[in-house]
């Protein structure tokens, strides 16, 4: 109980501090007094940005357990398997064939795209042989190259580079009311990820032991296929590419809290979503008040920590 009333501390503190870290001022008195004009901040801007962050940070957080369980590999997430990279790729299709498409067409267009080529990596991946634990990831990063390149070929080729390249990278300085509200659909996703955290638990251990339980692996296998694509797909639409959330995290909990999804799902989640919000401040704190994206202070300490984690890796096999 103590350790959730800390959990929830810490969130609330920076919370907080999300709220009141901007360029517009913010004072209580002012929200107190309901001025029109710093309610509109509050209620249009700062409110909608603390949403998307905690929706995103989660649902990215909880995505990346369950490919880690799936794939029955500690250093696969949707940013090292390619599926954010193929995201984009669906976003910029959707773009490209539907100029004046909205936010549920560009989700239908990352979605589709996502989810095949998420089979494609999981088709490569069973043909692998090697057990090397590194294998596994770096396939994910070069399919993730090829289909960058192609992203970045269409946006070329179709003149949208100047669009796509400011809009799919992480940013949540762009959220307000009316444009994030997609991010609202991990709420039921987690829900089904808890629904079914046992059985990807079962299925980390191997298709002969969910088979002998009862379980249909295949079936197992492609929910949380169709969960972390989802959840890349809306948090590409609605802030652009939050990367190695879905991978920091989860090692990071698992280390102190063991491997079993029921238990650390919580855990997961309020650990994604402080750590985003922590690196959201730090990137709107660091040339205030001009502002860093998000996309470029997690890729620098989820490097770092994908490094440490494959050296640990390396050190105890």
């Amino acid at each position: 109980m103590l350790i959730f009333i800390m959990q929830i501390s810490v969130f609330c503190a920076l919370a907080m501090c999300s709220i009141f870290i901007g360029v517009a001022d913010l004072p209580v008195q002012d929200i107190i007094a309901l001025e029109s004009e710093k309610l509109d901040v509050l209620t249009i801007s700062r409110i909608p940005r603390l949403c998307s962050i905690v929706a995103a940070g989660a649902s990215l957080s909880v995505a990346g357990l369950i490919m880690q369980r799936i794939t029955k590999n500690k250093f696969v997430s949707p940013t090292t398997a390619g599926t954010m990279e193929w995201c984009k790729l669906g976003v910029i299709f959707a773009i490209i064939c539907m100029p004046e498409a909205g936010s549920m067409a560009r989700l239908a267009g990352a979605f589709t795209v996502s989810l095949a080529g998420t089979f494609i990596f999981m088709a490569v991946v069973n043909k692998v042989k090697s057990r090397n634990i590194v294998i596994v990831p770096l396939i994910g990063i070069m399919l993730g190259g090829v289909v960058g390149a192609a992203s970045t070929f269409f946006a070329y080729k179709y003149d949208i580079i100047q669009n796509t390249a400011s809009w799919l990278q992480g940013n949540f300085s762009l959220v307000i009311a009316g444009k994030y509200e997609l991010l609202y659909l991990g709420i039921p996703i987690m829900a089904i990820a808890f629904l079914y955290a046992d059985r990807f638990t079962i299925a980390s251990m191997g298709k002969n032991t969910a088979t002998s339980l009862g379980l249909s692996y295949r079936g197992i296998v492609n929910a949380g296929i169709a969960i972390v694509t989802l959840v890349s797909s809306i948090t590409v639409v609605c802030v652009g590419n939050i990367p190695f959330v879905g991978l920091i995290v989860p090692n990071i909990v698992s280390i102190f809290k063991g491997d079993s999804v029921k238990d650390i799902l919580w855990d997961t989640a309020w650990f994604g979503s402080v750590l985003v919000l922590f690196c959201d401040i730090l990137g709107r704190t660091i040339i205030f008040p001009y502002e860093i994206p998000i996309g470029v202070i997690l890729s620098i300490i989820g490097s770092f920590t994908f490094l440490a984690l494959i050296l640990k890796g390396k050190k105890h096999a």
